[in-house]
């Protein structure tokens, strides 16, 4: 099933369009969103060449495909059929080339093409059900083949498997020093107590034994 679609320009990695989903039967859907975007940023500085790819990504795969300096990706179930993913993308393409070609270099803001997904809408009930007459002959399509197109592991792609290590160190050391912090406050808080009631103690505590003293000698 596909989860996410999102079209960005690649020269500078501009969200163009995106399908509007409202992540409720997905979680962490920010999340993935975030990852796409990276992808987007890593394929503007030209880190991957590959024109078509899939990649890992947890219980996922974004799968894209890039044409005429635009990159249209989606990202599906490990058990949506690889090739109605990519061809779902193919009829994206050919869609967003007729309808917004001459307008994408100019294009200055991002998701300046949002109307567009209404059309992806559409689309993606088309290849909502893999059973239908419709996407079957797409999978028997030998005109159509994917097995070629390279399959890669997101931290790979994105080159962040140390940045996250040491973006999960440093969540930890924050946790230990909040911690740490708590404790100090709950310190000062104390003292702060301590100082403010230790003279009425001592007030109240000579004025008891003030007046056991004068008990026991009267």
């Amino acid at each position: 099933m596909v989860k996410l679609t999102m079209i960005a320009r690649v020269t500078d990695g501009l969200p163009l369009a995106e399908g509007l989903d409202d992540g409720r039967d997905q979680k962490d859907a920010e999340f993935y969103k975030q990852q796409a975007k990276l992808l987007f940023k890593n394929l503007s500085k030209g880190h991957n060449e590959a024109s078509r790819m899939s990649i890992e990504t947890g219980p996922y795969f974004f799968h894209y495909i890039i044409e005429g300096r635009v990159c249209y990706l989606t990202m599906c179930d490990r058990s949506y059929p690889k090739k109605l993913a990519f061809q779902y993308l193919e009829d994206l393409k050919n869609e967003f080339e007729k309808v917004n070609g001459n307008q994408i270099e100019t294009a200055a803001r991002p998701y300046a093409f949002i109307k567009f997904d209404t059309f992806i809408q559409k689309t993606k009930k088309l290849y909502l059900d893999t059973r239908t007459q419709r996407n079957l002959a797409k999978l028997n399509d030998e005109l159509y083949e994917v097995h070629q197109i390279m399959t890669r592991n997101v931290q790979e792609v994105l080159g962040v498997g140390e940045k996250l290590d040491q973006v999960s160190e440093m969540s930890s050391r924050l946790t230990s020093e909040s911690r740490i912090y708590a404790d100090k406050a709950k310190d000062l808080n104390r003292q702060a107590l301590i100082r403010k009631w230790a003279p009425v103690a001592i007030v109240i505590g000579v004025v008891l034994l003030l007046f056991w003293v004068r008990k026991k000698i009267w």
